[in-house]
């Protein structure tokens, strides 16, 4: 009777029915095959790489982010209570003092995000050169937010300021993500590290939508209790920072800034004219609207934005 020949099982396995005589070489060829299955962990990144860095949450490692998409903090316009407000919160925490998170919130195309990349770049700029550590800008996305407690592993130890950026924070329907957020923010065991701060920006003041708190409260025992788990995750920030649409007088003058910054040639009749032209098609003013009119602007003129 012929011997049936060895059965091998997926991934290069021998089957337990037929394990060969040599369990050394059985051993090395399990180890080879785990070893490719979980490769091992990348090493830490340099922090002294760069000012920014770009959080990669499938492979808990940070990116370095050699120039970041930014415009410079006198051509936000509009926005000036707030921004004093974030820039005095963010010195003082970059000086190593104590520092709130923010919440930049409201509407849409008014500057929260180029505020928080604009505030970094100035303060970092201010910075004495024997700081113990600089002040570094890190941008976690929305879904990746249930890894921030392996981040924040990364961070507690090392002697920079970190920012941690995360740009349209929201939460819907049967997302359980916020109740993580709001124990990292605060009343953790560890708590946020003191070298840390957290600035996201949202469209929601309360980060869910208004029909997700209203649905709870109405099929909730205590609708005030269901109220309050819903809304205490804003509250972990200490600064609230709204930002609203802006009138015409404010829209013209984030225009007007980007033509003298850039050095756009166009009279100033034409430019009002086509400004508001531009908005009317847009359905409205605001910050990103300016943008997207310099740079049809320029476009059109043959003019470099630089």
């Amino acid at each position: 009777m012929l011997a049936s020949a060895p059965t091998l099982c997926p991934a290069g396995f021998v089957s337990p029915m037929t394990l060969p005589p040599d369990r050394d070489t059985l051993l090395r060829r399990i180890a080879d095959a785990l070893d490719r299955l979980a490769p091992p962990p990348a090493p830490p990144v340099d922090l002294a790489l760069a000012d920014a860095f770009s959080w990669h949450a499938e492979s808990d490692r940070l990116v370095p982010v050699p120039s970041v998409s930014r415009v410079d903090l006198n051509l936000l316009r509009g926005v000036e209570h707030v921004r004093d407000i974030l820039l005095e919160n963010t010195q003082q925490f970059a000086l190593g003092f104590p520092a709130n998170n923010a919440l930049l919130w409201g509407s849409r195309g008014m500057g929260k995000s180029s505020l928080v990349k604009a505030i970094h770049a100035a303060v970092l700029a201010q910075m004495p050169a024997d700081a113990p550590g600089k002040l570094k800008l890190i941008e976690i996305h929305r879904e990746d937010i249930p890894s921030l407690p392996r981040l924040l592993n990364q961070l507690r130890t090392e002697p920079h300021r970190f920012i941690l950026f995360c740009d349209d924070l929201s939460f819907d329907h049967d997302d359980s993500a916020y109740k993580s957020l709001k124990a990292v923010l605060d009343g953790g065991i560890e708590g946020r590290p003191p070298n840390v701060v957290l600035y996201a920006t949202s469209n929601r003041r309360h980060l869910m939508p208004r029909d997700m708190i209203d649905n709870e409260r109405s099929s909730a025992v205590n609708p005030g209790e269901a109220n309050e788990e819903k809304i205490s995750l804003s509250d972990r920030f200490g600064l609230w920072l709204g930002f609203h649409a802006c009138d015409q007088q404010t829209y013209l003058a984030i225009i007007r800034g980007y033509v003298e910054r850039y050095g756009v040639e166009i009279d100033e009749a034409t430019l009002g004219a086509e400004a508001n032209e531009w908005a009317v098609t847009r359905g409205g003013r605001s910050g990103r609207v300016a943008w997207q009119y310099i740079q049809d602007l320029a476009g059109r003129l043959r003019h470099k934005l630089e």
